[in-house]
């Protein structure tokens, strides 16, 4: 039987599908994070094997079988690989993904940044040649593409993907970040005297989870988030937060920012949610050849109306955030012709790859 693989790679986890010559699903399985930046080429490499493995054994039409296996099993395979933003890492990653899969190096191997496959849906509109794809997960990276004759799709430029401590605009650690920033914001205009916004449930669930009793106290938030992780495990006296890495610290409030955002109509968690989507639109926009800009001066920039704008990743899953970023976009006169988002991305490369191999 032809078997085609394709892993999305994220911050959170490891999503791998597997499916026939028609692009039916044979099996799915999932793993742990496996974003390149962040952890080690064999903490990555595992995440993949018990997420191939996983899909492997939910095939009831296949054999158990073993990584790396003893005989040749996959057609093809795409990997989307959050943090793979450079053709050496690639390079990287592709080398261990051959060795794990018994796949050699070259055409049968695709390695690539997750935001590719994400741009699957332009092959689908003849009426269009260029597609934006916006990632807005744990992290996130903005990429646009061309389509070729043949149907192969082609990176044209990219911005973001640049990490917590630089970037990732309107991404989960952005959300955060973006918290935190506005407590503290709110200690300034206080220590001057001006009056604040009305209560806010976030900022009282915020404090609360960081152990702050009150408002009056919110300064002491800053020294929180910025103590390192602590080394010892064995200890009652350690507060939980002090357990997790400091940008997990910030991307685990993202989940309280959207309840009160959305459950709550919180205007302080709205405004949260409002200056993390104009981050992400304004790196979409950046991609884009906005008015009065000419395709002299941005050569490789895409016109938004003759384009799709496929968005990914848990944060733009959920509309009324999805809804906040093309509210942005429109503020910056940048509206796409087509707008997707792409639950399965996974599965859309599976069928992708099975798509390419019957052409």
């Amino acid at each position: 039987m032809s078997l085609f693989l394709c892993v999305d790679c994220g911050g959170s986890k490891t999503s791998a599908v597997i499916c026939d010559v028609n692009g039916d699903i044979l099996g799915r399985g999932l793993g742990g994070p496996s974003n390149f930046s962040y952890i080690p080429l064999t903490a990555f490499i595992e995440a993949v094997r018990v997420a191939v493995s996983s899909a492997l054994s939910s095939c009831v039409t296949i054999t158990p079988i073993t990584l790396p296996p003893s005989t040749e099993l996959f057609v093809s395979a795409w990997f989307g690989i959050a943090g793979v933003d450079s053709p050496a890492v690639a390079q990287n990653a592709s080398s261990a993904l051959s060795v794990l899969l018994g796949i050699p190096e070259g055409p049968r191997l695709i390695v690539a940044n997750d935001t590719h496959l994400l741009a699957a849906p332009l092959r689908l509109h003849p009426d269009i040649p260029h597609a934006i794809t916006a990632i807005a997960g744990t992290g996130s990276c903005v990429v646009s593409f061309t389509k070729e004759p043949s149907g192969k799709l082609v990176e044209l430029s990219r911005t973001g993907g640049w990490g917590w401590l630089l970037g990732d605009e309107g991404s989960g650690y952005h959300v955060g970040r973006e918290a935190i920033r506005q407590i503290m914001l709110d200690v300034s205009r206080a220590s001057l005297g001006m009056s604040l916004s009305h209560k806010s449930t976030l900022k009282r669930k915020i404090l609360s989870h960081f152990g702050i009793k009150n408002e009056q106290a919110a300064a002491e938030i800053l020294a929180i988030v910025h103590t390192p992780e602590t080394t010892i495990r064995n200890s009652d006296d350690i507060p939980g937060y002090l357990l997790v890495p400091r940008e997990k610290r910030l991307s685990q409030l993202t989940p309280l920012v959207f309840d009160a955002a959305f459950k709550d109509n919180d205007e302080f968690a709205l405004r949260v949610l409002r200056n993390a989507a104009g981050g992400l639109a304004d790196q979409i926009a950046q991609l884009c050849i906005g008015p009065g800009e000419e395709l002299a001066t941005k050569p490789r920039g895409v016109v938004a109306t003759e384009a799709i704008l496929c968005f990914g990743g848990s944060l733009v899953g959920v509309e009324g955030y999805r809804a906040l970023v093309l509210d942005e976009l429109r503020k910056r006169r940048c509206v796409f012709r087509h707008v997707e988002f792409i639950d399965d991305a996974a599965a859309a490369g599976a069928a992708g790859l099975a798509t390419m191999t019957a052409a």
